[in-house]
């Protein structure tokens, strides 16, 4: 007997392209049909057919406070109550931007938008308007949203699906686009080298979270610090994953690296749609309207997700990072060993509350390395997972996440899980 889901799913396919709103959703990759959920409560999902995942994506990573928190629930039927948008600027937004200016001491100003496409898109306009310069550099298997000047060598779904990065996008977009492989600081400093004065600014995940999870090497962010400074060139951090999540000062206060800009995403907003771009004052008065680059959105600062935003960020300052981080690192520890055990070349990559295991035995430091991972190895341990009530991103180019609202029950339960899966 088929399942609500796959009734569904047969349904979406007649009415919605891959019948997805997204493509990795549609776990084609992993040969399984994709779960429609009904509902989240803590660490845990609910399918359509009432069965219970330990939730190990969180909405690909916002939701770490865990579904329908309660403090986040409320500000949001609040603010509902007086108005779910109104195409004008409303207090909490200037709240939220203080909070997230004082989280992070390099973003001086900052401004509100929709998605984490729509901030990296941004930040790279005001890059190309503020240096005057048009070229880019980006790490092979870092994902920086669908934005065409980003989809060259693409990670996150681009990987998963082996799509070459460019089908309607014009070959003058990314020609301006330069490519380095991720960790090679000998790359990128040929680069500017060969091109420096025309490099407006170098954009990098500060751990790359979109070809599962590959952390920068010693010296790989510094280096990129001051390549770009000595060129005068920007740099980009998104944090869109790493923002809140590795740490309230994200990525660049656990490293201690100073980036000129920075992009966000929905952790901002408690997991409602929403973005943010933000760096150096100096350089962020050139956003329209006070200055002469032009960006703007009807919904950007929109009132729901600003409430949302204030409440997660008003009790992530309070929580406890590195208990999680702790909890996190012993729960994967286990998993490779549980894994090993059983004669496969695994390994569990880790920092925060993040994890990935990569099914080689060799070291995984790139894209290219993560390429050369067992793809069927890994399709083999989610299918056996999910059936046993484990929730893991469909992709082997993804992060698993871990929130504040696991316990230690839900790390038992993906442990059990593990120990009968069978390759």
């Amino acid at each position: 007997m088929s399942s609500r889901s796959e009734e569904l799913f047969a349904k979406a396919c007649e009415l919605i392209p891959g019948g997805v709103n997204s493509p990795v959703r549609a776990c084609h990759n992993v040969r399984s049909t994709p779960l429609f959920i009904a509902r989240g409560q803590g660490a845990h999902l609910f399918d359509l057919d009432g069965n219970e995942y330990v939730d190990f994506v969180l909405s690909w990573g916002p939701m770490i406070l865990g579904h329908a928190d309660p403090e986040v629930t409320r500000a949001v039927a609040e603010a509902a109550t007086r108005g779910t948008s109104y195409g004008a600027p409303c207090e909490d937004e200037v709240t939220l931007a203080r909070m997230v200016t004082q989280a992070l001491p390099s973003v001086e100003m900052v401004r509100m938008v929709n998605s984490g496409t729509e901030a990296t898109m941004s930040a790279l306009r005001l890059a190309r308007g503020y240096t005057g310069r048009n070229k880019l550099v980006k790490f092979v298997g870092c994902y920086h949203g669908h934005a065409d000047a980003f989809l060259a060598a693409a990670g996150s779904g681009v990987a998963t699906f082996s799509i070459p990065g460019t089908p309607g996008v014009p070959q003058s977009v990314v020609a301006d686009t330069l490519l380095a492989p991720y960790n090679d600081l000998a790359a990128v400093e040929e680069l500017f080298k060969t091109r420096g004065e025309d490099i407006a600014a170098v954009i990098v995940e500060p751990v790359a979270a979109n070809m599962g999870l590959v952390l920068p090497a010693e010296g790989f962010l510094q280096g990129l610090r001051d390549l770009t400074s000595k060129y005068g060139a920007l740099l980009i951090f998104d944090e869109v994953i790493t923002g809140f999540r590795l740490a309230y000062s994200g990525a660049q206060g656990r490293f201690g690296i100073t980036p000129d800009l920075t992009t966000f995403g929905k952790i901002i907003g408690g997991g409602l749609p929403v973005g943010a771009f933000g760096g150096k004052a100096e350089i962020m008065r050139h956003v329209a309207p006070r200055g002469e680059v032009y960006q703007a959105g009807t919904l950007s600062g929109n009132p729901l997700a600003m409430a949302a935003g204030l409440a997660t960020l008003n009790k992530l300052q309070g929580m406890d990072y590195a208990g999680l981080e702790e909890k996190t690192h012993a729960f994967a520890g286990e998993l490779e060993a549980i894994l090993r055990s059983k004669g496969v070349p695994v390994q569990v990559h880790t920092i925060a509350s993040m994890f990935t295991p990569y099914f080689s035995a060799d070291p995984v430091e790139s894209f290219s390395d993560v390429q050369k991972c067992d793809q069927e190895l890994f399709t083999t341990f989610y299918k056996q997972m999910r059936e046993q009530g484990i929730y893991l991103a469909p992709s082997a180019f993804e992060t698993g996440m871990v929130s504040f609202v696991h316990t230690d029950e839900d790390f038992a339960r993906a442990l059990d899980a593990a120990r009968r899966v069978t390759f």
